[in-house]
């Protein structure tokens, strides 16, 4: 008869001590893990409420801004005077020409904004420098006065941000918050008020965003590029006419 064999019960075999630790480091990691996720849950709702009580306030104001412009030029209507508009805030400028024959001067001009190629697009906020720099390369861009929609429609659509010199898609307001959050641009609707109302960190904002790739407008451009637009041409000042083009390049 073969003897018999005892197996020793589960409780009796001792687990290294230094299994024991790891699985008590790697509980307190979870645990870890689950209540920082949940203390980003809890801040992400508390900035989305900020986030929608901004861009209410932004509606507001943007509303309230169009009802005084109507009531200025009903009042000066019926008194028989003319309403002059305020001088604009912001510039969209597109280069429309390229390399081929360009000065020194305005070719540095074009490098400093940003606009190395055909069909790039910037934001620039009117200054006495910002409009010398523009008479000097005004055979090779077109620009005006973009309004609030313009604005909305570039940025939301054909809007990148600079993030460590590469080009990263606007998908989400962290991309934002991460490069712009010191100034108090947390989302692209922050982003878009600082742009249209030419605000405080407004040379951030326009630094931020890499210059917008337009396509060509569509039904082509008026005649050849070296006419001036008020002679119908292309290039140069289209004051608020800059809008029509943008929707036909966007």
């Amino acid at each position: 008869m073969a003897p018999s064999t005892t197996v020793p019960s589960a409780s009796a075999i001792e687990v290294p001590e230094t299994l024991l630790k790891k699985r008590k480091q790697n509980e307190k990691a979870r645990e870890e893990r689950l209540a920082a996720a949940a203390a980003a849950r809890k801040a992400q709702k508390a900035k989305r409420k900020v986030i929608f009580k901004r861009a209410e306030s932004y509606v507001k104001e943007y509303l309230s801004k169009e009802k005084e412009e109507i009531r200025l030029k009903r009042a000066a209507r019926a008194s028989g005077d003319f309403y002059v508009p305020a001088q604009p805030k912001v510039y969209f400028v597109i280069r429309i020409r390229g390399i081929n024959e360009i000065a020194p001067k305005p070719r540095k001009i074009l490098q400093l904004l940003r606009l190395l190629q055909i069909n790039n697009g910037i934001f620039v906020k009117v200054t006495r420098a910002t409009q010398q720099m523009l008479r000097l390369i005004e055979p090779y861009v077109a620009y005006g006065e973009p309004n609030l929609k313009s604005i909305r429609e570039l940025i939301y659509k054909r809007g990148y941000g600079k993030v460590n010199k590469q080009r990263i898609p606007l998908t989400n307001n962290g991309v934002i918050e991460e490069s712009l959050g010191k100034f108090d641009i947390l989302c692209v609707e922050d982003l878009v008020h600082e742009i249209a109302t030419a605000g405080p960190n407004f040379k951030q904002a326009s630094n931020f965003l890499w210059p917008f790739k337009l396509s060509n407008p569509t039904g082509g451009w008026r005649t050849r590029k070296f006419k001036h637009y008020v002679q119908g041409g292309d290039f140069g000042d289209r004051e608020t006419s800059i809008n029509k083009l943008i929707r036909q390049m966007n």
